[in-house]
């Protein structure tokens, strides 16, 4: 059984100019459903957005979509999903994706996805979390980004003590491989009582 109940997935509003961008969108959607993982994702009916959660839907999986008001009509909200959340800005949106996802993966996508991405890349670094982060590089599609990261820790911007942890995947089919292993090698932190009274400064 795999350790990993939900996934979110980060991806672009429009199709991209290569087929392969949207065939391993269609293809990752198939394996979430048959492998009964529920897709966390923004909402989205349109671009890979709308073509990843349509095969999970259609391959008997389960959806939940966190799309910010502004949102519904640019990025067509998708009402097939068996879960809707409608946020009030992009703020609570990305809080809500963290925390109904056990891992994050980054499908190709623009700079909403590439901020994504690297806001929680950011929060791994600072030791916020310890969910698995994996880069879907389908056809190279994130080499810019990986280089640009080397550079970074070559001119010691990305120091030691804070790597910055990530996945690579080239193939659609290696990625929930990859996040059940990265899954079952953490320890979970620890949650605080839900009684306890912060400390008063």
């Amino acid at each position: 059984m795999s350790p990993l109940r939900s996934i979110c997935v980060y991806c672009g509003s429009g199709p991209g100019s290569d087929p392969a961008f949207v065939d391993a969108a269609r293809t990752f959607g198939k394996i979430l459903a048959q492998n009964k993982i529920r897709l966390v994702y923004g909402g989205g009916a349109i671009g890979l957005m709308g073509t990843l959660a349509t095969s999970v839907i259609d391959h008997g999986g389960d959806v939940t979509g966190i799309i910010p008001e502004f949102l519904k009509q640019k990025e067509v909200a998708l009402h097939r999903v068996q879960e809707m959340i409608v946020t009030t800005n992009l703020h609570q949106r990305k809080q809500l994706m963290f925390d109904y996802a056990d891992a994050f993966v980054a499908l190709p996508g623009g700079i909403g996805t590439l901020e994504e991405l690297v806001e929680q890349l950011t929060w791994a670094q600072l030791g916020q979390h310890k969910k698995p982060i994996l880069i879907a590089n389908i056809n190279g599609f994130w080499e810019p980004l990986r280089t640009l990261l080397d550079h970074m820790t070559e001119l010691k911007f990305i120091r030691a003590g804070l790597s910055v942890r990530y996945i690579v995947a080239d193939r659609v089919e290696d990625i929930l491989p990859k996040l059940e292993e990265a899954a079952r090698g953490i320890v979970p932190p620890v949650e605080p009582q839900k009684d306890t009274v912060p400390e008063k400064m």
